[in-house]
């Protein structure tokens, strides 16, 4: 954002400004550099609305009726079948084949034993108890070593052995015999042609006597006389106007917004219309800072953007009123600029809050 140059210049001051600045400036009085303005005219320009056209009309063809034989029915052949002749013949079959049942004969087991050694004999050493008559304090003195040997053990099992073995014995079942009766051809079925001759009828259509064809007629073209405005004189050059040293300082709106909302109210676009609206036209040219701030309650952030949706929606609206956006500037300052004591974390009645949510204007140099 540029600074606005406030050139309230006495002569006590002694400072030495750019070579720019405005040319025999008086003490005590503010100026602004301004953009000078496009100078339009308005000329009347011809708009075609509607452009030379032909218009086509239609002669209908003519017909006349025609009368001539066609046919109805191809003619064809219908083919007639005739049947097969049938007789019998009787044939020899298996009716159960040959085969044999099987008997079995389980196997037998007769009972016996088997001895098992659980346990090989084995020797080892074994210490044995002090000597009686030992002299010696000492527990381990006067013991004396056995090797002793131990028998194996056994264990005794029940068992079975095999006997006969299990077997198997066939007996023969002779085949059975047996007929059936069968249709056969004696005779086969035949086709014989029998011609159909075709059919005729007389009918009666309509043909083209004479085409049809189109007529046409020009229709001219419209137009409409447009007013429109031309550039006369290109703007662009800076000057320096003297302006109201109050319009240099920021100025409340007296807008309320809704919770959370950038939408204008009508009560607001009033306001607007009231007191920055006349600002901008009395001083052709010149920019405008639209600044729109937030109270601190929700987060820093969501402020931010809350206050830029804010400034630029109040922009928007001058814009639909005809202003050029290049004089406007669109800034918001969330909560960064607090006009008393309500930040984070303080406890602050609504009213306090109110004097935070606030949107201004003010005249800044328009370089």
């Amino acid at each position: 954002m540029k600074k606005t140059l406030l050139l309230g210049l006495t002569l006590a001051t002694g400072l030495v400004f750019a070579q720019d600045l405005p040319k025999n400036p008086e003490p005590g009085k503010c100026y602004v550099r301004c953009t000078t303005p496009d100078v339009y005219e308005n000329q009347d320009v011809q708009v075609l609305i509607s452009p030379a056209y032909k218009k086509l009309r239609v002669v209908s063809a003519t017909y006349k009726n025609v009368t001539e034989q066609v046919m109805v029915k191809a003619s064809n052949k219908i083919l007639k079948v005739i049947p097969a002749v049938w007789g019998t013949e009787s044939t020899s079959y298996v009716k159960k084949e040959g085969a044999s049942t099987l008997s079995i004969s389980p196997a037998r087991l007769a009972s016996s034993s088997e001895t098992i050694e659980t346990k090989p004999a084995y020797s080892l050493w074994e210490l044995g108890a002090k000597a009686p008559d030992c002299a010696s304090a000492d527990p381990n003195d006067c013991r004396y070593w056995c090797y002793k040997g131990y028998p194996a053990q056994f264990r005794t099992i029940k068992t079975s052995v095999l006997s006969n073995d299990a077997s198997v014995s066939s007996n023969p079942i002779a085949e059975r015999a047996g007929a059936y009766t069968t249709k056969v051809i004696t005779q086969p079925a035949r086709v014989e042609e029998v011609e159909i001759p075709a059919k005729y009828a007389t009918i009666t259509r309509s043909v083209v006597d004479t085409p049809a064809t189109t007529t046409e007629v020009t229709i001219d073209a419209v137009y409409k006389t447009v007013t429109k405005e031309v550039l006369k004189t290109k703007g662009g050059l800076t000057e320096w106007k003297e302006v109201e040293c109050a319009l240099l300082e920021y100025t409340d709106l007296n807008i309320t917004w809704n919770l959370g909302s950038a939408t204008l109210t009508p009560s607001s676009r009033a306001e607007i219309d009231a007191k920055l609206l006349p600002v901008l036209n009395n001083n052709a040219g010149s920019k405008v800072e639209v600044a729109s701030h937030t109270d601190a309650r929700g987060t820093a952030d969501s402020n931010q953007v809350l206050s830029e949706r804010r400034a630029q929606a109040v922009s928007n609206y001058l814009i639909g009123k005809g202003i050029n956006p290049s004089r406007l500037v669109s800034n918001g300052y969330g909560e960064r600029q607090l006009r008393n004591r309500c930040s984070d974390g303080v406890s602050c009645t609504e009213r306090e809050h109110r004097a935070n949510r606030r949107t201004q204007f003010r005249l800044i140099d328009n370089k």
